[in-house]
Parts: C-alpha cells; structure tokens; sequence
C-alpha cells in the first residue's frame, strides 16, 4: 500500500476492484484544516472519468500496469491483432479496448499496450501519426490557408476537418487525442 504522496499522473489505482488511472491531481494545503490531494481519473474498463479528494496521507493500492511496444498487423472483425515487439507473440485485443484508437492506426505502427496479469487494459498512440487524405471536396478558386475547414477522410477512413486548399493524396498530420488536423506534411 502506498500513500497519496506517491500520486502521480499516469499511475493506476485500484479502487473497489476497478483499475483507474490518474489523468492529473493537485496537492492543496489551505490556510485552515488538513491537506488534501484533488485528483481526476479515468476508469480503464469503462472509460469514465470521476472528480475525487483524498486527505493527506490516506493509503491508496498502486495497481503494477505493464506497458510494453507492440505493432499493429491487422483488423479481423471484431478483434486487433498486434505483435510484441520483445519476443514476437501476437496478441488479439478487443474493438472495445482500443476504442478509438482505431481511428488513427495504420497496419505496422507502432504503440504500446498497457497491460495488467497479461489482460489489455488499453491502446497508446504517439501524439500525432501522418496520414494521407483519401477523399475531400475539391477547393474552390481563391481558397486561402486563412479561409474555413472542410471534411477529409482519411486513410483509415476516420473523418476530420483540414483547411479548404488540401486535396486528396495530401499527407497530413493529426493530433491522435482529438482527431484534430495540425499540419501537412511534406515528403
């Protein structure tokens, strides 16, 4: 057992037999009474997020999550089918656990899977991946960078807003946490 003292982002709680994990907490020392820690989590199985205070010093169940780089190899219906990169085993995982995850993954990228007693909990992508645009409306003359958005949709067939001057082919680079376009990309 450890103590909110050991809070930090990204550590996993077990708390009444659900895995959560710590998306950010504050340590507030008021004026007057005790010190508390503010935390906000994220359940791993439901993928809700609670709002939760701790007092100083209460005992908190640090869950041990391993996470490890795998590459993604393909989709087969309802299961994704990545590979350890350790030791070369493959491993299926659920659509529910990689969630939307699968909107930004390419066959052979590489992520890492957290794991608890060999169980996925979840699917981590790098903070943004490149993707080409598969399908947009064309731009109209006099489409400027400073101008509106449009729908592209992108190779892994996920939709996002890009700026009205990209065209299909065009490589660009998306943001995995909120889909959101960031760039283009130039070969």
């Amino acid at each position: 057992m450890a103590s909110t003292a050991d809070i930090k982002n990204g550590i996993v709680l077990n708390i009444d037999g659900g895995l959560w994990t710590i998306i950010e907490f504050q340590h507030v020392k008021p004026g007057k009474g005790g010190a508390f820690v503010r935390t906000k989590m994220k359940n791993l199985m439901t993928g809700k997020v609670v709002d939760k205070t701790y007092n100083a010093g209460t005992k908190i169940d640090i869950t041990n999550v391993d996470r490890r780089d795998f590459q993604y190899l393909y989709n087969d219906g309802n299961e994704y089918v990545f590979m350890d990169k350790g030791n070369y085993e493959q491993l299926s995982v659920s659509a529910a656990v990689v969630g939307d995850a699968k909107n930004f993954m390419l066959e052979n990228q590489d992520v890492q899977i957290a794991l608890h007693e060999e169980s996925p909990l979840y699917v981590e992508l790098p903070a943004t991946v490149v993707l080409e645009i598969t399908y947009t409306e064309p731009g109209l003359q006099g489409d400027r960078a400073t101008g509106g958005n449009k729908p592209a949709t992108v190779e892994t067939g996920f939709e996002i807003q890009v700026p009205l001057f990209l065209e299909m082919g065009t490589k660009v680079k998306v943001d995995t946490r909120d889909g959101s376009y960031q760039g283009r990309v130039n070969d």
